[in-house]
This record gives C-alpha cells, sequence and structure tokens, in this order.
C-alpha cells in the first residue's frame, strides 16, 4: 500500500493521495473522530466568523487598547496555563522561560561566542550579578536564539494588507537567581544603523515591540518547521514506508503501527485545507504560502538525525545544565522508557545483528525513509541500513517518540501560549522599528494582528488541542497486534512505567510555575492525529 508523491521539491515525500477518500478506510479517521473534529471546527469557525462580522459592522481592524484585546479573548483564556500566559506575557522572566518550555523549545543554544552579526558589547547591556559578559561566556550563563531562518522568508497579505516578520536574534542571560531573560534583541540578521540592538533598559514600548517581533517569529518558525515539517510530515514519511515495505506479521510492523494512526488522513487533509493557496495559514501567518514553503525547505536541507533524538539534540545545543528546562528533564525520562520497551521487543524477535542485516523487508523500510523522506542526503546522519540491532532500537525509538511526545511537546501547548495572542501574535502588521524611542503604546497596538486574524489564529490553535473522544494515549493498544506473551507482558510493563512517569510529572507539576504537561503520557496522543 501507498505510492509516494513530491508534494514540493526539497520536502519530505507524501502519500500519493488529493483527498482523504482516496486514501484506504484502514487509515482514515472513525466515525467518531470524524464527528468530533467536524463540530469543533464548525464550532470554532463560526466564533471568528461572528467576530470578523462585528468588526466589519463596526469598521474596526487594529485594536485600541489592551482592555479591548482581552474583552474579546475572555473566553478564550480559560485554562490555568492561559491565565498565566495573560498575567505574566511582558516579564523578562517568563519570555525566557518560554524559550526552554514554550511550544518551541528547539531555538536555543548556549552562545560560547557571539556571532559578529549580533556586536552586543558590556557598554550595551545590563546583567543582573557583578560578571561582565566575556565572564558569562566562559561560566556558559549566555544563551542565544538566533532565527536565521526567518531572513528573506516572503510574507503575505492579509484582509489586502502587508504583514511583516523578523529575522531576530536575541542573547539570553542566566541569571544569579537562575532565571533566563533576554538582554539584547536585534530584528534583523545584518547589523547596521537601521537595525539597532534592543536591550532591556531600553523604554518600555521599544523593549516589549522587540519582544513581540521575537515571539511572532516564534510563532512562525514553531508551526512550520518544528511542528508542521518534523512532526507531521517525517511522522507521514516513517508511516508511509512502514506500509510500503513491512508486512503485518513483521514484528516492526506490529510496533509502529499503533504510531501511525490518523496521520495519513491528517496530512491529506492539512496539505488541502490548511497550506494550500487558499487554506487556513495564508488568512493568519505572516509567511506566505511560498514563504513557508522556502522556510521548510531551507530547514529540512539541514535536519540531521542527531537533531530528531532529544539527548544528542539538548547535548549539541549545550543545554545539559541549563535550570528549569522540563521538556528536557521529562522528556530524557520519557525517552528512556520508550526506548525500555522498544528494545524488549526487538531483541525478543532479533538475537543476532546477523539477523537484522538478513531481513531485506526491514532495509526496504529504512531505505525507503532515506531516500523518499530525506532525499537521500547523507550528511543528515538517518540510516540507509541497520547493521546491528542497536542501530534499530534508536531509530524506532526517535520514531515513536517524534509521533507521539514531540508532537505533543510543540502542539498540545498552542491554545495555552497563544489564547492571549499578544504573546504569540501569528502575523504582524508593521515592520520592524529601525530606530530607538519610537515606540509608542498606540505602536505596539497598531502592529498586533487585526481583530479577525486575531480571531482566526485563536481558534486555530483551539482547534489543534481539541482531543477527539476516540483519544489513544501513549501506551494504550486498543488493536492487539502481538500474540505472543512476552511482548504482550512488555506491553504491559510499558504501560505501568508510562503511569509511574505521568504520576512523577503531575507531582513535580506542583512546584512548577506555570505547570509544564507536554510530556504527561496520559495526555499525549499515540500519533499525529490533528
Amino acid at each position: 500500500m501507498g505510492v509516494w508523491k513530491v508534494y514540493k521539491e526539497g520536502l519530505p515525500q507524501c502519500i500519493d493521495a488529493d483527498d482523504v477518500y482516496a486514501l484506504p478506510s484502514e487509515v482514515r479517521f472513525s466515525f467518531t473522530k470524524t464527528k468530533d473534529f467536524f463540530l469543533n471546527a464548525t464550532l470554532e469557525m463560526l466564533k471568528a466568523k461572528m467576530m470578523e462580522m462585528y468588526n466589519w459592522i463596526w469598521g474596526i481592524d487594529s485594536w485600541e487598547s489592551f482592555d479591548a484585546v482581552e474583552k474579546a479573548l475572555a473566553k478564550s483564556i480559560s485554562s490555568d496555563v492561559s491565565v498565566y500566559v495573560k498575567q505574566n506575557w511582558r516579564e523578562d522572566a517568563f519570555f525566557g522561560y518560554q524559550c526552554l518550555n514554550g511550544v518551541n523549545p528547539m531555538m536555543i543554544k548556549r552562545c560560547d561566542r557571539l556571532p559578529e552579526k549580533f556586536p552586543v558589547t558590556d557598554d550595551l547591556v545590563t546583567l543582573e550579578g557583578t560578571k561582565t559578559l566575556s565572564e558569562e561566556l566562559k561560566n556558559g550563563n549566555l544563551f542565544l536564539v538566533d532565527y536565521e531562518d526567518l531572513d528573506g522568508v516572503q510574507t503575505g497579505l492579509i484582509n489586502n494588507k502587508q504583514q511583516y516578520l523578523a529575522a531576530p536574534l536575541v542573547l539570553l542571560h542566566r541569571t544569579p537567581e537562575d532565571e533566563l531573560k533576554p538582554v539584547a534583541i536585534q530584528l534583523k540578521q545584518k547589523p547596521g544603523k537601521d537595525n539597532p540592538i534592543f536591550v532591556s533598559t531600553d523604554r518600555e514600548y521599544d523593549w516589549l515591540l522587540a519582544k513581540i517581533f521575537v515571539r511572532s517569529a516564534d510563532s512562525n518558525k514553531q508551526q512550520v518547521t518544528a511542528h508542521l515539517l518534523r512532526t507531521h510530515l517525517l511522522a507521514e514519511v516513517y508511516a508511509v514506508a512502514l506500509l510500503r515495505n513491512l508486512p503485518k506479521v513483521h514484528p516492526l510492523y506490529k510496533l509502529l503501527i499503533p504510531h501511525t494512526r490518523y496521520t495519513l488522513q491528517t496530512n491529506v487533509s492539512t496539505r488541502k485545507r490548511v497550506i494550500s493557496e487558499d487554506g487556513v495559514f495564508a488568512s493568519l501567518a505572516a509567511a506566505s504560502v511560498e514563504g513557508m514553503t522556502g522556510l521548510m525547505r531551507r530547514s529540512h536541507s539541514t535536519v540531521t538525525y542527531e537533531a530528531l533524538c532529544i539527548k544528542e539534540d539538548v547535548k549539541e545545543r549545550g543545554l545539559e545544565s541549563v535550570p528549569n528546562f522540563y521538556y528536557r528533564d521529562d522528556g530524557f525520562k520519557l525517552w528512556d522508557v520508550i526506548e525500555k520497551f522498544v528494545k524488549g521487543v526487538l531483541t525478543y524477535y532479533y538475537k543476532e545483528d546477523e539477523e537484522i542485516k538478513r531481513d531485506t523487508e526491514l532495509q526496504d523500510y529504512i531505505q525507503d525513509i532515506f531516500e523518499h523522506g530525506f532525499g537521500s542526503r547523507e550528511t543528515s546522519g538517518i540510516p540507509q541500513r541497520f547493521e546491528t540491532v542497536d542501530e534499530l532500537v534508536k531509530f524506532v525509538t526517535m520514531v515513536i517518540f517524534t509521533c507521539s511526545a514531540q508532537h505533543s511537546v510543540v502542539n498540545n501547548g498552542q491554545a495555552d501560549y497563544g489564547s492571549w495572542m499578544p504573546n504569540t501574535p501569528t502575523s504582524l502588521q508593521k515592520p520592524p522599528p529601525t530606530e530607538k524611542g519610537t515606540a509608542t503604546l498606540e505602536t505596539v497596538l497598531q502592529t498586533l494582528p487585526d481583530h479577525n486574524t486575531t480571531q482566526r489564529g485563536v481558534s486555530v490553535m483551539k482547534l489543534l488541542n481539541s482531543q477527539s473522544s476516540d483519544f489513544v494515549a501513549l501506551g494504550q493498544f486498543p488493536n492487539q497486534h502481538f500474540t505472543e506473551d512476552a511482548p504482550c507482558r512488555l506491553m504491559e510493563e510499558f504501560a505501568a512505567d508510562l503511569k509511574i512517569l505521568d504520576e512523577e510529572i503531575d507531582e513535580k507539576n506542583k512546584e512548577r510555575t506555570p505547570a509544564y504537561s507536554h510530556l504527561r503520557p496520559t495526555l499525549m496522543e499515540n500519533s499525529v492525529s490533528i
């Protein structure tokens, strides 16, 4: 089953189906899932349409005050986390917290030396404590977020008005109190007189506006690369390769098929209704459809196997010891639980490395992924064949983690962090400022997305976080594929280990403000299904 198709040159290939009805019935949504999704989508779109009609009647496009924003979004701020976001979105410490534990913890890196394109000096910034920039660089207390991929990304029109997107660089400092705070922001990649470096001691609205441009850049980067590309599109590659190459009796098929549930229909629908020329994204995101495609192509050309494995990725970014990094703390433990289960199952079927080498179906599976998912790019580090059991265990662990945990990380908090739009503006109506001292409250309000763009964005985020009544959490197996006692016992142990971890995270969240629940196994779907 399954034939590859080029969706866009330079991107992972996808299943050859232009419509969900072209998919086999066994991979399509259940009646329950279809009904729930349709009802949720209808409800959210009706809310957005009502606000659009209100705006049309009264001729309102930009916000007159933050009180007006709060009034319009009052019903969307419905969780403890979203309330915390609304109350703390201006705070530097919360800005830094989101770099680690928001919906895009994939950007921040330890800064060992300042890049030439970001000429920050001691005279420019104020660090908490008594240390200088050079001393804190040596101490490992400075961190960098660089949105270089966004440089030159084509932006589009929303409501016939040009939209804007920055490509910022952000320097963050780990304070003596172990908080992570931004100290310098440059909104464009090339330094110059028309590209000032904003610092935390600048005037209130200069600094706030700079942070808003960063948060909008992060919204676009998160949605297009961390979410769509690195979970949805890669999960589809893993699913199609599985269905094409492995028979239902193969142990790897039995192990991975639960993690493909609904992924193909989800992605076919996404390509048709969300990221197409007339799709949802075009009506709420700063990046145009061409811009999104170019951004994905640029990002995919550099993606590595290492970056898809959480432990190696965190180490490569130098974040092993940064405090309060819950994505790392919970993610490492969840990776270990998945790996233990995967290793138990695979070593039951493969006793020696030679058995791996002789399994032609298994080798066809990974070759399909290397070729059609990563364009046969050797620099990706994706295996071209499996030589050992350990290699297979690692790859399968990565696939399951990507389809469940990683998707949860970049998807499940979107409503919490985006319901208060000023924290996560999907687009901006004014270009980045070119000088300091010009921003006012009015400037900030005019820069934020207009009313109906805001409502569409919030509605889509809430829809992406809606849970179907036939939700299947990680570790649940409603369809029994294994029949032997050993793998069935390992499945029970897997569920028990996940329950322990879930309870541990729940207990830790009593001390975390806000709570971090993206990696709680009971709250994450077994597959990319929305």
